[in-house]
């Protein structure tokens, strides 16, 4: 790569919006994927209270009565969505898991969606030690 093709990349990456971490933006975008303000339901969010390192964190969602989605939000990574999931009716108990970056310690937010609009939210507090995602 020449400096001045290293030189156009770069400015345009400058160019590029920032992603915004707060608990505003995580609201926002739970809000929008929801329709509305989710209350505490029969949800269950596995995952270490305690994250020794926060680069690929175990995490697990488990709703317990049929839903049509499920979605995991975190409001102090660059991007509060974090995973969005979408289930048929035949679902019994909708579930899924994965891993995640946590850029520190926060609160990390479960949504379910149920097929007649209900929603509801789970929480659960995670401390990092060695934080993921850091932006400088």
């Amino acid at each position: 790569m020449k400096r001045r093709e290293f030189a156009l990349a770069a400015s345009a990456f400058a160019l590029l919006p920032t992603a915004q971490a707060s608990d505003t933006a995580m609201h926002a975008a739970v809000r929008a994927w929801a329709g509305r303000e989710p209350a505490p339901g029969p949800l269950q969010i596995v995952i270490a209270e305690l994250v020794e390192n926060g680069n690929a964190v175990p995490v697990r969602v488990v709703a317990a009565e049929p839903v049509v989605g499920l979605a995991l939000f975190t409001p102090l990574n660059p991007e509060p969505d974090v995973l969005q999931a979408s289930f048929g009716a035949a679902v019994a108990r909708p579930e899924f898991g994965t891993r995640m970056r946590l850029a520190r310690s926060q609160t990390i937010v479960a949504v379910a969606k149920a097929a007649d609009g209900r929603c509801w939210q789970a929480s659960v507090d995670v401390v990092v030690t060695l934080a993921a995602c850091v932006e400088p």
